[in-house]
């Protein structure tokens, strides 16, 4: 067994057996002909349940042929132009060299003596990130495992901010005062980080939208007023920068103002709109974003690369103690005093991949551009997308997009009902998934079900857009011949 160990006396056996997989991926990613094949759960279970995970197959190619069969053949395929749904990027061949590299050097980035020189890469892509946010010089921030993470992360540093010279703090249930506000259409790990956090249900106060879907800064600072009037601590506001269901960028300068003003700490939630941290042409978008205290990026989905590759980011790296504990085993006090640079005085976690590679490897072939020529284009693309949306009478399109999303839904010329409506998009999801040709997304906005176009991929052409919205009234209209002939 140790012939599967990897090292010095393994390194053909190493050479050949990756080789083997990397040819497999190449030429099932050659052959796709489509995002998905429509396999049903029902169908796939099976396949899987039959394996005996205690009778090894023993040789590569064999567990090749079986992964074939219960995976890779019916993987759904995000780098294919017609997958359309999720915050799902293709992937840069660099960072997926560095996936490579890192998987079998196997770093753990949480002490020095673990990984040496990814430290230092790690620390130096969080402060180029920083430079580009404009946090200043005292920023510093963690690589996370993506956006949930970060975003509780920064959470659980601004309680801790919150807390000292509050008055009244120590009265009572302290966490009970503590408000967290952040828009109707921000991401749900806000609530789930004041729950992991101690905070009541009613902690986040949910701030009404425009008709942009960005958060009202009036209601904003009628919430925050409130909070203070009533004897609550107004903890943390949330600004989203690319919200997940309509890539909307809350007004960051007026948000940032109103923080300022009552000294409350600024949240950005940039998860998906960090590409346009390295934009040539929609960089503008972001502004306000440097008066943030703590960022969120996910490069995991607009820098385009492989899953997991995320980072918080503070404006004042002293904040981050709120996250540090000290063990002997592991990074004693001690070794602050010496200088060593240990990032698991940052982190929420201890065993740390070295995801930071992939964007390093990333930036030394493509460059900053080359990454933000890409999320331009994905831009532009569904700006096209809108386009073809508001001008097809097919189709009710809610908002103009800020960046690459785009939420609507099919309106058939005979029907006119709304749960009808309804019901004839839910069906065009479903069956556009099932038969395999397109996958997209679906959400709802004031109660109603709409589809989702989250377009990530620069292979994508305003073709594809038109080819697939044909599909969904095909599939619609299918729908309702099916219930007429139900119904007669």
């Amino acid at each position: 067994m140790r012939s599967h160990l990897l090292n010095g006396l393994t390194t053909e056996h190493y050479r050949s057996s990756v080789t083997e997989g990397v040819e497999r991926v190449a030429a099932k990613l050659a052959t796709t002909d489509r995002p998905f094949t429509g396999v049903t759960v029902d169908a796939l279970t099976p396949r899987v349940d039959a394996i005996d995970l205690d009778r090894p197959l023993g040789d590569t190619a064999a567990v090749l042929d079986e992964l074939e069969d219960v995976y890779l053949k019916d993987a759904v395929y995000f780098h294919h132009p017609r997958y359309l749904a999720h915050l799902n990027c293709p992937v840069v061949i660099p960072a997926v060299l560095g996936e490579a590299v890192l998987s079998a050097v196997n770093s753990s980035l949480d002490t020095w003596d673990q990984s040496a020189g990814g430290t230092l890469i790690e620390r130096k892509l969080i402060d180029w990130t920083a430079r580009r946010i404009g946090l200043g010089p005292a920023a510093d921030g963690v690589f996370t495992s993506g956006g949930t993470q970060s975003n509780l992360q920064a959470l659980l540093l601004a309680r801790e901010e919150a807390k000292p010279g509050r008055a009244g703090w120590e009265e009572g249930d302290p966490l009970a005062k503590l408000r967290i506000f952040a828009s109707e259409a921000s991401h749900f790990s806000v609530q789930k980080s004041a729950r992991l956090l101690g905070l009541r249900q009613e902690a986040v106060v949910p701030v009404p939208v425009d008709h942009d879907k960005r958060m009202q800064t009036v209601a904003l600072a009628h919430e925050l007023e409130r909070c203070t009037r009533d004897g609550l601590v107004p903890m943390a506001v949330v600004a989203t920068a690319g919200t997940t269901d309509f890539g909307s960028i809350d007004p960051l300068p007026e948000i940032a103002e109103l923080c300022a003003r009552y000294g409350v700490w600024l949240h950005v939630d940039a998860a998906y709109g960090c590409g346009l941290l390295a934009s040539l042409k929609y960089r503008d978008r972001l502004a306000g974003i440097e008066r943030a205290d703590s960022v969120t990026v996910d490069y995991h989905k607009s820098f385009f690369q492989p899953v997991s590759s995320s980072a918080v980011l503070v404006k004042d790296a002293a904040t981050l103690r709120h996250a540090t504990y000290h063990a002997e085993y592991l990074n004693p006090r001690r070794m602050v005093h010496e200088r060593i640079p240990n990032q698991v005085d940052k982190s929420l976690q201890t065993t740390r991949r070295f995801d930071a590679l992939k964007l390093w490897m990333t930036l030394r072939v493509m460059g900053a551009d080359g990454i933000g020529q890409l999320f331009d284009e994905v831009c532009d693309l569904a700006a096209e997308g809108w386009k073809l949306l508001a001008a097809d009478p097919r189709f009710d399109v809610v908002v103009e997009p800020t960046l690459s999303t785009l939420v609507f839904r099919c309106i058939p010329a005979a029907v006119t009902g709304p749960a009808e409506i309804d019901r004839a998009n839910l069906y065009a999801r479903r069956a556009l998934f099932a038969s395999g040709d397109a996958v997209v997304a679906g959400t709802k906005v004031g109660g109603r079900h709409y589809l989702k176009f989250t377009l990530l991929n620069p292979e994508t052409t305003a073709a594809d857009i038109a080819a697939v919205l044909d599909l969904i009234a095909g599939h619609a209209e299918q729908y309702l011949g099916e219930s007429l002939d139900r119904a007669s």
